[in-house]
């Protein structure tokens, strides 16, 4: 399944930058690819980079991760709902509240990279389980409609998203 075949009408505008972000590429290969970049990025890092604020109000690496964690499964989650021909509309989530009571940065990196890869292999196994109608159906959440197909490359967009701000910000 590839993200060229995404139309605009699958998900929020908002979200048009995390698809932008990893480009055409297919689902699959996307989620590994964007983990396996994300682990060996930050499985070395001193404890000093993980929460260090490069200003103000913005959340440190460790934050970030519990982040990526907290956004995947609510995203997983809606992909769940409507795939199952879910009519609820889901409302949406506080990000920056969910940050501020994660304890990320309490947490030991090692864990927070484990729970990662743990949240991942489940959303791969999950989308693989969708049959390609599955992957068409929508649903309603935070006020828009998501098709699963698109909520499957918003989350890879999303960490990747994220990931290059590390990058570029932090180490």
């Amino acid at each position: 399944m590839n993200s060229a075949h995404l139309n605009t009408s699958e998900y929020a505008p908002f979200y048009g930058g995390y698809i932008q972000t990893i480009g055409e590429v297919d689902l699959f290969e996307i989620l590994k690819s964007s983990a396996e970049d994300l682990l060996s990025t930050l499985e070395n890092l001193p404890e000093k980079k993980l929460v260090f604020r490069y200003a103000e109000g913005k959340w440190t690496i460790k934050e970030l991760v519990q982040h990526i964690i907290d956004a995947e499964r609510v995203l997983s989650y809606r992909a769940l709902r409507f795939s199952r021909n879910d009519a609820t509309h889901l409302e949406g989530f506080d990000e920056d509240w969910y940050v501020a009571n994660s304890s990320g940065n309490n947490r030991d990196l090692k864990d927070l990279l484990d729970e990662f890869s743990y949240v991942r292999n489940g959303t791969i196994a999950m989308f693989k389980s969708f049959s390609p109608e599955m992957f068409s159906l929508t649903g309603s959440a935070n006020g828009s409609d998501f098709s699963v197909r698109a909520l499957g490359f918003i989350i890879a967009g999303h960490q990747t998203h994220h990931l290059n701000i590390i990058k570029k910000k932090y180490i």
